[in-house]
């Protein structure tokens, strides 16, 4: 494998990472990433090879170390980066009691039930929320413990656990 990335310690940087091993406190993966930058540096001159196979990574994994060290610095090389991608809900709690609301009260003319996408029309359409799938309803209203295939006079009713086997016998 080509070398494209090449990492060349200053005396305080080795003296860093030696502190850092040497004190434990770190997780596995800034250690694992530690010990990849020492064997990496240009005086060792391992092989990418060589280092994977030493500790069980992969080559990419080196290359990957060696390539954040380059361009954001040692300590990027050694933790991972913070998760900027926080999933948020598309539904709250209000949302979801008019949803259910909504389930029980009889279906559009010309339907005999609801259906998931129709619910999810129907709150873009109210102005509730500017878009939502139909699997965002169906979980919501599987959360809440509703069922939409069962129907008594426009009511739903709510799903109930079944009765135990007779053959089961508690202690």
């Amino acid at each position: 494998m080509a070398v494209r990335y090449m990492v060349e310690s200053t005396a305080a940087e080795r003296h860093a990472r030696t502190d850092r091993l040497s004190k434990h406190n770190a997780n596995r993966h800034a250690s694992v990433h530690a010990y990849l930058l020492r064997k990496s540096d240009v005086t060792c001159a391992w092989t990418y090879e060589d280092i994977a196979a030493s500790y069980a990574v992969s080559t990419k994994t080196v290359e990957r170390v060696k390539k954040r060290v380059v361009e954001a610095g040692f300590e990027a090389a050694l933790f991972r980066k913070p998760v900027t991608k926080a999933q948020c809900r598309n539904i709250t709690g209000d949302d979801e009691a008019h949803v259910i609301a909504r389930c029980c009260r009889p279906p559009p003319e010309g339907h005999t039930t609801w259906t998931f996408r129709m619910l999810a029309d129907t709150m873009v359409a109210w102005e509730m929320v500017d878009s939502v799938s139909h699997e965002t309803v169906r979980r919501t209203l599987q959360k809440t413990n509703v069922h939409l295939g069962k129907q008594k006079s426009g009511v739903f009713l709510l799903r109930t656990m079944p009765p135990w086997p007779a053959t089961w016998k508690r202690s």
